[in-house]
């Protein structure tokens, strides 16, 4: 057998998986379909899911839980938008909220008249908003998110601790974000990811945002991984991925790992064994 280039290896623990999630299907997005509807009107303000999108949801939570994929997941990261914190509480939250309960809801009943049950923020991983994988910023008014304020009475169990802003100082009516800058902020969000302890995270995100920042990594692998990774996502589509720190960003080590010892004892004590060892790789 020759040793080829194709495979790569990394130790464990500077590996990380990452579930990544387009929204599901939202008003913005049936107003595309249609040449006629101002994508600047209000009406679009922080787009909701359409009921089409709602039941892209139940589809999509059906999976991760027949797969198992929804007791790995240690950690929901999701856009501070409308349409992408439905889509997260409704994919990856617990069951339907029970009045009583000490743990508040994911989501409050009938949120944005939505039609939907209360989602329990029980038996499920904590939610956390997080700006950065916020879609491209654009005059669209289906990309300016609510108040904090105003979400918080919506979402009780998701975490806004670290949005500075009540409201939205980052779109404007004639700001249009660079690809780049899209670019920047995906690739400093995965940077971030190191600094958590999860291990499997789920991101809740937009579609633009994932086409730029994934076909920014693709151009470092072969053609055939880089159009996997630019390829646009559908609505409330799931991939996996593999996260690898090629740095030192990651610096934990592997609770797996085993360095190998020989047992004190007549024959020879650990320590030696160790040095000799050390001095035998030292030659090589």
């Amino acid at each position: 057998m020759e040793a080829g280039a194709v495979a790569a290896l990394y130790p464990a623990h500077r590996c990380k998986t990452i579930y990544l999630v387009r929204h599901a299907h939202g008003f913005h997005n049936a107003a595309e379909e249609s040449d006629i509807i101002d994508h600047t009107s209000p009406t679009l303000l922080d787009a909701q899911l359409t009921p089409l999108g709602w039941s892209q949801v139940d589809c999509l939570r059906e999976h991760v839980t027949k797969s198992g994929l929804a007791k790995k997941i240690e950690l929901v990261i999701v856009s501070p938008l409308m349409r992408t914190m439905q889509t997260a509480v409704g994919v990856f939250g617990g069951g339907n909220y029970t009045d009583g309960v000490s743990a508040p809801p994911l989501m409050v009943e009938g949120a944005e008249d939505s039609g939907r049950q209360p989602i329990s923020s029980l038996n499920c991983p904590p939610f956390l908003a997080v700006e950065a994988c916020r879609e491209k910023l654009s005059v669209l008014t289906s990309d300016k998110r609510s108040s904090i304020t105003r979400y918080r009475t919506l979402f009780p169990a998701i975490d806004f601790s670290l949005i500075e802003n009540d409201e939205d100082v980052l779109w404007g009516p004639d700001v249009i974000e660079t690809d780049e800058s899209v670019v920047a902020r995906g690739m400093n969000l995965f940077d971030w990811l190191w600094t958590r302890e999860e291990k499997e995270i789920a991101i809740v995100t937009h579609c633009g945002f994932l086409y730029h920042t994934l076909n920014t990594y693709g151009k470092e692998c072969h053609p055939t991984v880089a159009e996997e990774l630019g390829k646009v996502f559908a609505n409330c589509e799931l991939r996996s991925m593999v996260l690898v720190d090629r740095s030192k960003l990651g610096s934990d080590t592997c609770t797996y790992n085993f360095a190998g010892k020989i047992p004190t004892g007549l024959d020879m004590p650990s320590n030696v064994a160790d040095k000799k060892q050390a001095e035998e790789a030292s030659k090589n």
